[in-house]
């Protein structure tokens, strides 16, 4: 996990990348370095004010999706790292992350746009980092789900000029 012990939000992903692997930090590449735009230029927080997590701990073979039994093996730490950073809102990052979050298999169009509970925490879905450097034309949809997130936290979006 990156960021500070006590955060209001936390970002949670499917599972490290080559990159991530090779620093022990999540979302540190190209996937990295888009979400830390989301945060710092979107949300208008210093990434370090932020959770950034992920339901695998460890990078599958091949960078293939996570199996079912994966996730349910990491479930353990996530929780506690949920527990220990104590965010008012997670934003599920992706399909995997989302579905996992919310035990639910449905689509992440199903998930997206709305405010979900877990545990008594408000939980947003929507494109994972990478998804969005392959199909740019869906940023659009994410900063509606993170101006979501955003209004649940009272966080206005910063002056252009910022």
């Amino acid at each position: 996990m990156d960021g500070q012990d006590k955060v209001r939000v936390l970002f949670v992903g499917e599972a490290p990348g080559f990159h991530e692997d090779q620093q022990g930090v999540p979302f540190v590449g190209k996937a990295g370095e888009l979400l830390t735009d989301i945060i710092e230029k979107g949300m208008g927080l210093d990434r370090r004010e932020v959770g950034i997590a992920n339901v695998l701990k460890c990078r599958p073979p091949e960078n293939r999706d996570p199996l079912p039994a994966e996730k349910r093996l990491c479930t353990t730490w996530l929780d506690r790292q949920i527990e220990l950073a104590d965010p008012e809102v997670l934003i599920a990052l992706g399909r995997h992350a989302a579905g996992h979050l919310l035990e639910n298999d449905s689509a992440l169009a199903r998930l997206r746009g709305r405010v979900w509970l877990r545990d008594g925490r408000k939980v947003i879905a929507t494109y994972h980092p990478a998804y969005l450097l392959r199909s740019p034309s869906e940023k659009k949809e994410c900063w509606k789900d993170i101006q979501i997130a955003m209004t649940e936290l009272g966080l206005s979006p910063p002056s252009r000029g910022r």
